[in-house]
């Protein structure tokens, strides 16, 4: 197989997924140090509810490990368990792999075995792997007996979702980052009627954020009407 840093893929899209942009409360605290710490190759599980960042942690990581020109590859498994398992082949030699969405090969025999052939080969490599998961290993039921035994022995750490306290807090975070001005008022107003969902709530934000300068307006309740 080619290099798979020379590949096109479907999901290779430029993103903007940073650390810095990220809002972390007090219980992910620690996961972020570990997958931040560049003195750190140690692999991770991460599992967490949906929508809890685990796609766009490991863009960040990527993000981060290119902006250092080192080599990294994100691999979101709903997607690729489409295609050939030979996707797997020689990421051994590259720096950071992170597979997203591990319960999506759970029960696919071949998946299962080239996952398992990869994590053997980098034992003996220097990358770091990271993969995420909806669920903790307890509640993912691997056929391949010797696959879950090598996940079980990855650091695993859960990804906490925003509590309802934090979510204002996340928004206001985001906005500021990216020169955004929203109100205390009109914050609370996209909390009230929009759903909850901090990925929601930031599509929403950036679609105000078009639309006020389109329009040249500030972003004010009437404005929030029109979008949501």
């Amino acid at each position: 197989m080619s290099n798979p840093k020379q590949l096109t893929f479907p999901w290779n899209k430029e993103n903007k997924s940073s650390f810095d942009s990220f809002y972390t409360t007090k219980l992910n605290k620690q996961l972020l140090f570990l997958l931040k710490d560049e003195a750190l190759k140690d692999d991770l599980l991460i599992y967490g509810a949906k929508d809890s960042g685990k796609t766009y942690l490991l863009q960040a990581l990527c993000n981060q490990f290119n902006n250092q020109g080192k080599s990294s590859f994100f691999l979101p498994m709903r997607q690729a368990i489409e295609l050939s398992v030979d996707i797997l082949d020689s990421l051994e030699n590259i720096e950071l792999v992170c597979i997203d969405g591990l319960e999506s090969l759970v029960g696919n025999k071949a998946w299962e075995i080239g996952l398992f052939n990869l994590i053997n080969r980098s034992f003996n490599s220097n990358n770091r792997l990271i993969f995420t998961s909806a669920k903790n290993i307890d509640g993912m039921n691997f056929e391949l007996k010797d696959l879950d035994s090598r996940l079980r022995k990855i650091q695993s750490h859960e990804l906490h979702s925003l509590a309802d306290d934090d979510i204002l807090s996340a928004l206001k975070h985001i906005a500021n980052l990216r020169s955004i001005e929203l109100g205390s008022k009109e914050a609370q107003y996209l909390l009230t009627y929009a759903d909850r969902n901090i990925s929601d709530l930031v599509k929403i934000l950036e679609s105000l954020d078009q639309l006020s300068m389109e329009m040249k307006r500030k972003i004010t309740i009437p404005l929030i009407k029109e979008v949501i």
